[in-house]
């Protein structure tokens, strides 16, 4: 609770002035002052993940992936989108949800299939690609694990972008979130690009949006208004976390029964 509340310290009462202007459009200097907050924010953020000790994270992963597993929402998803965790990055753990989902095929009877990223370059361009096992995996430059582009047979794999059929569910990273689903990411942009792009997909093709579900560590909470925003960001529809779900938008409050909404909600239309 002490390091929540200096994080929230950090956001001055300018900077979260600024961050409650809705209807006029920020200028350079307001835009500058932002991402300097975001950076000052990321840092707190990323200091108190690495003050976690082993045993609780451990302890708050197998929480937060038992929590998805045993969730109707979960359960009826067939196509899914997920990310790869990396435990260098302190991100909640996704190995669990991902060898289940892989456990059962999508021509199985209330199998799933399954896309994760890669990341094609460093102006925000990522990909969702299509996997069927966990050795599909390969390490990066980076050491973070993705797919290769093609399979083991040589053929490109499917990308969720030229899929014939919707994505129902999305779990998604973030270093930071607030109950109104305001998500900050690592700086790279790469998420909120691709699930503009997949969500403007969907509307052409006129399918159900997906729900973006993002998974966190208690820490990672954070009040309101603390975390800044832009027009670029994207919200989150519901949180994860080991004290349960946290439905956001409308989206989510129609899915998730009554008893999984341990946690005060905020109700957000989605547009």
């Amino acid at each position: 609770m002490r390091t929540k509340m200096m994080i929230a310290q950090c956001c001055t009462r300018a900077a979260c002035g600024q961050l409650r202007m809705s209807t006029t459009t920020p200028n350079h200097d307001d835009l500058d002052a932002l991402f300097k907050q975001k950076r000052l924010l990321r840092t707190q953020v990323r200091k108190t993940l690495r003050s976690i000790q082993p045993s609780l994270r451990s302890h708050q992963d197998n929480a937060v992936q038992d929590i998805v597993l045993e969730a109707p929402w979960f359960k009826s998803s067939r196509r899914l989108c997920a990310y790869i965790s990396c435990a260098a990055l302190r991100e909640v753990d996704t190995f669990k949800i991902l060898s289940q989902i892989l456990q059962r095929t999508s021509n199985d009877s209330g199998g799933k299939k399954l896309y994760v990223p890669r990341v094609e370059d460093k102006n925000s361009h990522m990909r969702m690609l299509h996997i069927s096992r966990i050795d599909d995996l390969v390490a990066n430059s980076m050491d973070i694990l993705e797919p290769a582009s093609v399979d083991a047979d040589g053929n490109a794999r499917e990308d969720v972008m030229q899929a014939n059929d919707p994505v129902d569910l999305f779990l998604l990273p973030g270093l930071a979130f607030d109950r109104t689903g305001r998500r900050l990411g690592r700086g790279g942009g790469y998420y909120d690009t691709f699930l503009k792009n997949y969500q403007d997909l969907a509307k052409t093709r006129n399918w159900k949006q997906p729900l973006l579900v993002a998974l966190s560590y208690s820490e990672q909470i954070l009040d309101e208004g603390v975390i800044p925003i832009t027009s670029s960001d994207l919200p989150v529809d519901a949180l994860v976390s080991p004290e349960g779900v946290i439905p956001i938008s409308t989206a989510a409050l129609n899915r998730f029964p009554i008893r999984e909404q341990g946690v005060k909600c905020h109700f957000r239309q989605r547009v």
